[in-house]
């Protein structure tokens, strides 16, 4: 999971999808294409909406998504059209890049939809993206469920 920052919407994003895999079968990380955050905790603002759903994200650290990514991960959602050029720009063969996708589009495919940063006080920008998150990562987990059984 792939935002700018890795403390609002990719913190989010792993915590859900975490939650409807098993742990035994399955990795979900996050990062961000810029490094601000590295080392901090999530926003309290993703930590409240994910408690409020009942996760905890707070234990997780921000990281910058590297190259080395592309061969640790198999799939690499990204939040928006920025962040996905920001990766597409570091990969190096047409299967890396084949690796990422708009994570929208898993639910909306080819509409390119973005999960909006909700940083700078959309109002609700918390719940919205949680929301959308919740629903997106739903499909996810069944396709990854059925691909991987």
């Amino acid at each position: 999971m792939v935002c700018l920052g890795n403390i609002c919407r990719s913190p989010l994003a792993e915590g859900i999808l975490a939650s409807k895999l098993p742990k035994d079968k399955f990795t979900v990380d996050s990062a961000g294409t810029g490094s601000w955050h590295i080392g901090q905790s999530p926003d309290e603002r993703s930590v409240a909406v994910a408690k409020k759903n009942g996760l905890d994200i707070s234990n997780q650290k921000g990281r910058q998504f590297s190259s080395a990514d592309f061969d640790t991960f198999d799939y690499i959602f990204v939040m928006d059209n920025s962040n996905y050029d920001n990766v597409i720009a570091l990969a190096e063969t047409k299967e890396q890049k084949e690796k990422v996708t708009l994570i929208m589009n898993e639910l909306h495919p080819t509409q390119n939809k973005e999960v909006p940063d909700p940083y700078f006080g959309m109002h609700n920008g918390f719940d919205i993206v949680y929301a959308m998150l919740d629903e997106v990562c739903e499909v996810i987990a069944h396709k990854l469920i059925i691909k991987h059984q």
